[in-house]
């Protein structure tokens, strides 16, 4: 059994964790970090364990785990490392942003592999470090690597997505209120939203060439889970060419379904789930990308990172159906 710490153990990717982790036939969890909440059951921050969990966080790190969940939020993980030492085969999978950039992938004698398993399965499989991606950057990548694999990216290419309200964390905000959110819409960091950088990482991995831009507007949706992309660009190939090309990119990952049939949201939420629509209008392809961003966003992806380290099949643990009504 594969021996799991979490730490920062309050937080929605946390419990989207242990909601996966409960079901997990190879792994057991060894302890919830909070110093918050030290000592309190999960169900006081995760009211969906209430009657199934029965677990109480705590504020004692068991350093010979086999892999550690950082959930601390974006920049505290290199914190938290330096101030706590692993044994030397503990495996880390860090959600936040703090390794994701290649410049920051080295830090302490350790290296970060950015835990993308569509773009990096291979080195995934003999990492020890891992980064996380970031929700938003998860859809739009998937939608984007086979293009940029085939050497297709030209132009420009427009992107607006938008997420649920989870994405911005567990902590209240004056755009996650009720009653502001509810019917409402809106954008935000728009051209200049974190998630570029390891976007452009990874189109750049495969196209070391494309140099155009990627223009982003983020929202932010009325509803708790999801993220629907769409994005366009201009592709001279015929629609049955990029088609072809889609489905042979992702034919050894079993997570993404590519289809030309128009897709929603909630075919993929509480899963570990990417659909990818593709549709041309001329030499304009409209790209549209669904995901969880809890789960194939964060913690699922996560989840599917732990189980090729500890050579697993990738889908273990991971078999989730969406409710679609």
């Amino acid at each position: 059994m594969i021996n799991i710490g979490i730490i920062g153990g309050s937080g929605y990717t946390a419990g989207e964790l242990i909601r996966i982790l409960m079901f997990h036939p190879d792994a057991t969890l060894d302890f919830v970090y909070s110093t918050t909440n030290a000592g309190k059951p999960l169900h006081v921050a995760h009211h969906d364990l209430l009657g199934d969990f029965e677990m109480n966080f705590t504020d004692t790190v068991n350093p010979n785990v086999n892999v550690v969940f950082l959930c601390l939020g974006h920049g505290k993980s290199k914190s938290f490392l330096e101030q706590n030492q692993f044994a030397s085969h503990t495996k880390i999978i860090d959600l936040g942003n703090d390794f994701r950039l290649t410049k920051d992938k080295e830090f302490d004698s350790k290296s970060f592999v950015y835990g993308l398993p569509e773009l990096n399965k291979a080195a995934i499989k003999n990492a020890q470090f891992i980064a996380n991606p970031g929700c938003f950057a998860t859809a739009i990548q998937l939608a984007l690597l086979p293009l940029a694999k085939n050497e297709l990216l030209t132009t420009d290419v427009h992107i607006n997505a938008t997420t649920g309200s989870t994405g911005a964390g567990v902590t209240p905000s004056e755009t996650t209120h009720f009653s502001w959110r509810s019917n409402n819409m809106s954008h935000y960091k728009a051209f200049e939203h974190q998630h570029l950088g390891e976007i452009n990482q990874s189109v750049n991995q495969l196209q070391a060439d494309y140099t155009n831009e990627l223009i982003f507007v983020p929202n932010r949706g009325d509803f708790a889970r999801g993220i629907f992309a769409t994005l366009y660009t201009t592709i001279e190939e015929n629609m049955e060419d990029v088609v072809a090309k889609y489905e042979a990119f992702y034919k050894d990952h079993p997570f993404v379904t590519v289809t030309t049939t128009g897709i929603n949201m909630k075919q993929v939420v509480q899963t570990n789930k990417c659909i990818i629509s593709l549709m041309k209008k001329g030499n304009r392809l409209l790209i549209t990308s669904v995901i969880d961003n809890l789960t194939k966003g964060a913690s699922g992806q996560a989840i599917q990172n732990m189980n090729l380290m500890f050579g697993l099949d990738e889908t273990t643990g991971l078999h989730l159906k969406p409710s679609g009504f």
